[in-house]
């Protein structure tokens, strides 16, 4: 019972919406907050080295405070922000899709919680029909009235 809310497309935008409200509240009072989210959705660039990369758990946790608060924003649907990574600092720019943070903690302790699991339906492209050129001009001059614009 639960799958038929938690994969709906409405919910889905309600916790988009709630998503990017509470971040935008937390820019305007300076508030520091973590977000724990599915890694595998999110894009650095550029991309961290494997070191790095394969330091992370299917869920990962980051802390928004400082420089990467500073450099937070919302575009679209991800929020996005300047990070370092490693022993290095390795610089990357991260983009977080607003429907992979699964929760928004403050002081450790979670003020949101993202339940939704709706994801997008990818439209398979069209297959080119072979036919479809021979078949249209049939279709046209099948048709008495066409043959005026035929050129002879």
């Amino acid at each position: 019972m639960l799958e038929h809310v938690t994969e709906n497309k409405n919910f889905a935008a309600l916790m988009k919406s709630n998503i990017e409200k509470l971040i935008i509240h937390f820019f305007q009072t300076e508030q520091n907050f973590g977000i724990l989210c599915r890694v595998a959705e999110v894009s650095f660039d550029p991309p961290l080295p494997e070191s790095i990369n394969s330091e992370f758990r299917p869920f990962t946790l980051f802390f928004l405070a400082g420089y990467t608060f500073e450099t937070a924003e919302i575009q679209g649907d991800y929020l996005v922000f300047e990070a370092g990574f490693g022993a290095d600092n390795f610089g990357s720019l991260v983009s977080v899709p607003l429907l992979s943070i699964m929760q928004i903690i403050i002081d450790e302790t979670p003020v949101l919680i993202n339940l939704a699991t709706y994801k997008k339906e990818k439209k398979e492209p069209k297959k080119k029909d072979e036919n479809g050129m021979e078949n249209s001009m049939k279709s046209f001059l099948s048709n008495p009235e066409n043959s005026k614009f035929i050129k002879k």
